[in-house]
């Protein structure tokens, strides 16, 4: 089945539902604009379907190689990667020092969802190196901005995260890789990682690690890491890369899916390396470069869904079996039973949903750098960081939901390797462990970024939402705008359970104990807000006659499907917050060994 990039559902999000405009106001976006956005997205798209869409599944199946200490990259993706970077995709939201666009965030997402929907083992490439680009303008120094930044963001060269070792896992305070210092104020990296993307291939002519490490006399723990930059060549002094420094792979992991992508062992043994930022401060650098893969990893989760969805939609129509219960007809597609209708709407739905929350933590990551007010910037900084965690976790298990969804609409021929249905399973499933996995997402949300400000965030999203429902009412009448005040009301009780719950330090494990459950109620009814909010507007739209009336009834029919399916269920989410620490404390070894 042939990818088409949702081009018209795309821009609908980013202008009706997350509000991209308010970015135009800061004056930090001179070159943006309505028709920019427009020709960016059908560029990217054409991109997507055209050239990364038909390598996805001779990717799945041929993967990318590895020999004598080199990762050879899977058929046809140096070349497309080439192509990519010279149609300037690494460089969307780039500062013009850099030699960058300097295009809003979200559209850059926007853009990446068709790139990650096409061919997510590609796309995992340039996604790490657009959050090596974040980490280095915002703590690197003049010589890193000037030797490897322009370089990374015109994708002559990529970049690699490298973090985890295999004795530590996302426990980053427990890495032993070492940095030495040397004589001429550079040092040595010593120490095996694991788990690093891309962290070798033959698609460009350098890749830039940025690595964590100890230095000499650190302190035990978080505290003592520090930020490292490893260029697979050493630089010439006139910017010629010279020999090859001494870090290579020593295997690459063979896995569930995302084949293409090479997932490498990388070991250093007394390679050069540049510090960054401040010592003993690199996890705090790092999470410059973290949380810009967190949220770019929830846009994968969006992608890999959109494309599941389409080859499930394409299917449904095709394949015939059985009577239409609508029009009578014998031997008709299986889209006309009210089950698969029911479950193709719930993808939609979700689907809609998560992109929404994606782009919409984008344009509040703009929003709190570049507002010309303080306090303009503290709100939207308090959004992007409580919507962080919602944007990577809850898009990401839509992701794997959905296609999960898509090889059921499929039935038995979507457990059959042809029909393409259980590659996008098997891609989408990595996408709730990356970037910290969701558990650790949940407990980010709960621990750090719900009571960072008294919940003054969480609060101002809930009276924003009451505001939508009072709209909303104007718009539908029952169960629609019933299910989403319930909803609200449950995120509110939620929230201020939790609140109170973490001001005795003795229910520690009640907090802990709720936060998946909080994450997803929390990311449902947010969810429910967003297509709120796309309905409101089709509405507007259907009576002024501006547009495609078919498709603009959709975003308001699309709203009650989820109310029905998603938001219908919260009271369990609610409950679930609440079953408090003890109740898991009794589950011991011997009671769940049996």
């Amino acid at each position: 089945m042939t990818y088409r990039a949702p081009i018209r559902d795309l821009a609908f999000a980013l202008e009706a539902v997350a509000g991209i405009d308010q970015v135009s106001n800061t004056g930090a976006f001179p070159d943006y604009d309505t028709d920019v956005m427009g020709a960016i997205l059908e560029a990217a798209g054409q991109f997507s379907e055209e050239v990364l869409a038909p390598l996805n599944r001779p990717g799945d199946l041929n993967g990318a190689k590895y020999a004598t200490g080199a990762v050879t990259a899977a058929p046809g993706f140096a070349d497309a990667y080439q192509q990519f970077a010279a149609g300037g995709w690494t460089s969307l939201t780039a500062s013009a020092e850099a030699g960058g666009q300097a295009l809003p965030k979200a559209l850059e997402l926007a853009s990446y969802e068709t790139v990650h929907a096409a061919n997510m083992a590609f796309g995992l490439c340039p996604m790490l190196s657009l959050a090596s680009i974040e980490a280095l303008e915002e703590v690197g120094n003049d010589h890193q901005k000037a030797t490897y930044l322009p370089k990374l963001v015109s994708g002559e060269w990529t970049g690699a995260m490298v973090l985890t070792e295999p004795h530590a896992g996302s426990d980053l305070g427990a890495l032993t890789s070492t940095a030495t210092p040397t004589a001429d104020g550079k040092y040595l990296l010593n120490g095996q990682k694991i788990f690093i993307t891309w962290g070798d291939h033959d698609a460009t002519d350098n890749i830039v690690h940025l690595v964590l490490a100890r230095l000499p006399d650190a302190p035990a723990g978080p505290k003592g890491i520090s930020l490292f930059l490893a260029s697979k060549f050493h630089m010439n002094e006139d910017g010629s890369l010279g020999e090859r420094n001494s870090f290579r792979p020593v295997g690459v992991e063979h896995k569930l899916g995302i084949h293409a992508s090479p997932t490498c062992v990388m070991q250093y043994e007394n390679a050069v390396a540049e510090l960054v930022g401040r010592p003993n401060e690199g996890l705090a650098h790092m999470f410059v470069m973290m949380n810009a893969a967190r949220l770019a990893v929830g846009v994968e989760g969006v992608g890999i869904a959109e494309r599941a969805y389409q080859h499930a939609l394409a299917y449904a129509l095709e394949r015939r079996q059985g009577r239409s219960i609508w029009t009578g007809e014998k031997n008709a597609p299986i889209f006309d039973h009210p089950d698969v209708r029911r479950t193709l709407g719930v993808m939609k739905a979700k689907i809609a949903a998560a992109r929404a929350i994606c782009l919409s933590t984008g344009v509040a990551a703009d929003l709190a750098k570049h507002s010309q007010d303080e306090l303009a910037r503290k709100f939207w900084k308090g959004r992007e960081d409580l919507f962080t965690p919602i944007a990577k976790a809850w898009s990401t298990d839509v992701g794997c939901e959905v296609a999960s969804l898509g090889v059921q609409v499929h039935g038995g021929m979507g457990f059959i390797e042809e029909t393409g249905a259980a590659q996008y399973y098997r891609d989408a499933r990595i996408t709730p462990i990356y970037e910290g996995t969701n558990g650790i997402q949940a407990m980010d949300l709960v621990g750090r970024k719900l009571s960072m400000d008294n919940g003054q965030s969480a609060q101002a999203l809930i009276d924003e939402m009451k505001v939508t429902l009072g709209d909303l009412s104007l718009l539908y009448t029952g169960k629609p705008v019933e299910r989403f005040a319930t909803a609200i009301e449950a995120v509110e009780d939620a929230t201020l359970w939790l609140l109170d719950a973490k001001k005795d330090p003795e229910r520690a494990a009640d907090v802990l104990a709720g936060a998946d459950a909080y994450l997803h109620l929390l990311g449902d009814v947010v969810g429910g807000w967003m297509l709120a909010k796309g309905a409101l507007a089709a509405k507007v739209k259907l009576d002024a006659n501006d547009g495609d009336a078919v498709w603009l009834q959709g975003k308001l029919d699309l709203y009650e499907v989820y109310a029905a399916n998603v938001l219908g269920h919260v009271s369990s989410r609610l409950a679930t917050v609440g079953q408090g620490g003890e109740l898991l404390n009794r589950l011991t070894v011997e009671a769940l060994a049996g």
